[in-house]
C-alpha cells in the first residue's frame, strides 16, 4: 500500500485544505503516516503571508527531498500559487497545485508519475468558483474546522493574500448545512467556521454570515460553534444581538486589529478606525458580557513612530483584549507597503513585537484570573494523566480538571497557573 505524509504551514484554512486532500488520498488507497516517517508521497501545504512563511515552506520542501530522495512531493497552498514555476524545479517536486484543483490532487499526481513528468496544475484565479472539498473527518481531534469562504478583495497595503487566494466566493448555504451535519454525525461536537475573509461570506448570494452560522449551529450532533477571524465592521448591533441568541455559539470573537493607531491603520488601508473597533468590542460585551475578544497585531509597520506604537499599546490595554497574536511586519514584494518610506529595522520590529507579546501575556493572565469563581462549559480534548484532562471553555481558555476526553461538562474555575485555568467538573 502506498503511503502519504502531510505538512501544513499557516492558517486554519490551510489545515482544512490539507485534511481534505489527505482524505482523497486515503479514499484512493493511500495510507497516512506521520510526516517524520518515510513515505511514498509528501504533501506540503505552503504559506506566504510573511517572509518567514516563505522560508519555512521552501526549507521543508528541500529537507524532504534531501532525506527521502525516492519520494514524490506535492506542493500546494499560497506560496505554490505565487511561485509555481520555481517550486516545480526543486528536487522531487512532481506536482504543484496552488489554491484550486485540490479535489483533483490524486489524479493529477498519478498522471504525472505515470508520464514521468512534473506538472504545474496552478489554475488562474479570475472568475474562480468555490471549491467544495467536503471534509468528513478530522483525525484525532474533538473539534473540526469547516471552511465556508474563500478569497479576499480587501487589498490591505501589506498583504499578498488577495493575489494568491483570488476573489471572494462562498460555500452554498445548503452545502454548509450538509457538511455540518456530516461532521456532527461523525461525532464532532464543536465546529470552527473559517474562511480567508469570513466576513465576506455570502456576498452576491443573498445569504449572510449569520445564516451560515445558524446552519452549522442547528445541524444534528453539533453542540458548539466557534468563529474564525472577523473584521470589526462585521459587528453591528444586529449581529451582536443575533449572535447572543445562539446558545451554542462560543463567546470568543477574534476581531482583527493590526494596530491601535489611527494613522497606522490608514496607511495599512484597513477599513475601520480605533473608535470603530472599540464600538464593536462594546457591542459584543453589551450582549455577551462574558465574551473574550482576541486579535492580531502587526509590530513595526513602515513609518510607525514611537508615539504611534505607544498609542497602539495603550489602546490594546485600555480595551482589555483577552489574547493577542503578534507578528513583526514582513515586507512582501508587490504590495503597497513594500514601497513605503520609513521601513523600520529588524531590531526595532523585534523589540516592539516583544513588548506587544509581554502585554498580551499580561492581558491573557488577567482575563483568565477574572474567570476564577465562574462556571464554564468545557470541551475536554486530551488526557494529561492521572485522570486529568484539558480542554477549552467557550472563551477559548484552556482548563484542566478531572474529566474524560471528549466530554462536555460544566466546570468551576478555582485557580489559574499562568494562563492555564484549574477547576472541578460539576457532576450532574
Amino acid at each position: 500500500m502506498r503511503t502519504i505524509a502531510t505538512y501544513t504551514l499557516g492558517c486554519k484554512v490551510n489545515q482544512y485544505d490539507t485534511e481534505a486532500m489527505l482524505e482523497r488520498f486515503e479514499q484512493a488507497g493511500y495510507r497516512a503516516v506521520p510526516f517524520q516517517q518515510a513515505a511514498d508521497v509528501y504533501l506540503i501545504n505552503t504559506c506566504t503571508v510573511t517572509g518567514t512563511g516563505d522560508q519555512k515552506s521552501l526549507k521543508t520542501i528541500r529537507r524532504v527531498a534531501r532525506e527521502h530522495p525516492d519520494c514524490a512531493i506535492v506542493v500546494c497552498g499560497c506560496l505554490a500559487q505565487r511561485m509555481a514555476d520555481s517550486i516545480l524545479e526543486m528536487d522531487n517536486v512532481r506536482l504543484v497545485v496552488g489554491v484550486q484543483r485540490r479535489g483533483e490532487v490524486v489524479a493529477l499526481l498519478e498522471g504525472a508519475l505515470e508520464a514521468g513528468s512534473r506538472v504545474n496544475a496552478v489554475a488562474p484565479l479570475k472568475n474562480a468558483g468555490f471549491e467544495n472539498l467536503a471534509v468528513s473527518r478530522h483525525e484525532g481531534k474533538t473539534r473540526a474546522t469547516m471552511k465556508i469562504q474563500e478569497g479576499c478583495d480587501r487589498w490591505c497595503s501589506y498583504c499578498v493574500i488577495p493575489s494568491v487566494r483570488g476573489p471572494v466566493r462562498s460555500m452554498p448555504l445548503a452545502d454548509v448545512a450538509a457538511e455540518a451535519a456530516r461532521l456532527g454525525g461523525a461525532g464532532y461536537a464543536e465546529i470552527v467556521v473559517t474562511g480567508i475573509h469570513l466576513a465576506s461570506y455570502g456576498r452576491g448570494t443573498g445569504d449572510t454570515l449569520l445564516d451560515a452560522v445558524r446552519a452549522v449551529h442547528d445541524a444534528p450532533g453539533v453542540r458548539r460553534v466557534r468563529l474564525g477571524s472577523l473584521e470589526p465592521v462585521t459587528v453591528t448591533e444586529d449581529f451582536a444581538r443575533q449572535a447572543a441568541a445562539l446558545p451554542g455559539l462560543m463567546r470568543q470573537f477574534h476581531l482583527s486589529l493590526q494596530s491601535g493607531s489611527a494613522g497606522v491603520l490608514k496607511r495599512m488601508r484597513r477599513r475601520y478606525t480605533p473608535d470603530e473597533y472599540r464600538h464593536a468590542v462594546a457591542l459584543l460585551r453589551q450582549y455577551m458580557p462574558d465574551c473574550a475578544v482576541t486579535t492580531d497585531v502587526i509590530a513595526g509597520f513602515p513609518g510607525e513612530t514611537e508615539a504611534e506604537f505607544e498609542e497602539s499599546m495603550a489602546f490594546i490595554e485600555d480595551i482589555r483584549l483577552a489574547r493577542i497574536h503578534v507578528f513583526p511586519y514582513s515586507r512582501r514584494s508587490g504590495t503597497v507597503a513594500d514601497a513605503m518610506d520609513g521601513q523600520l529595522s529588524e531590531g526595532v520590529k523585534r523589540a516592539r513585537a516583544r513588548k506587544l507579546i509581554e502585554l498580551g501575556n499580561r492581558l491573557e493572565r488577567r482575563f483568565v484570573s477574572e474567570l476564577i469563581g465562574t462556571t464554564q462549559q468545557v470541551l475536554f480534548e486530551q488526557s494529561v494523566g492521572e485522570g486529568m484532562s484539558e480542554g477549552y471553555t467557550g472563551q477559548y481558555v484552556r482548563l484542566r480538571a478531572r474529566a474524560e476526553p471528549g466530554q462536555i461538562a460544566p466546570a468551576v474555575i478555582e485557580s489559574a497557573v499562568d494562563t492555564l485555568a484549574l477547576g472541578t467538573v460539576i457532576e450532574n
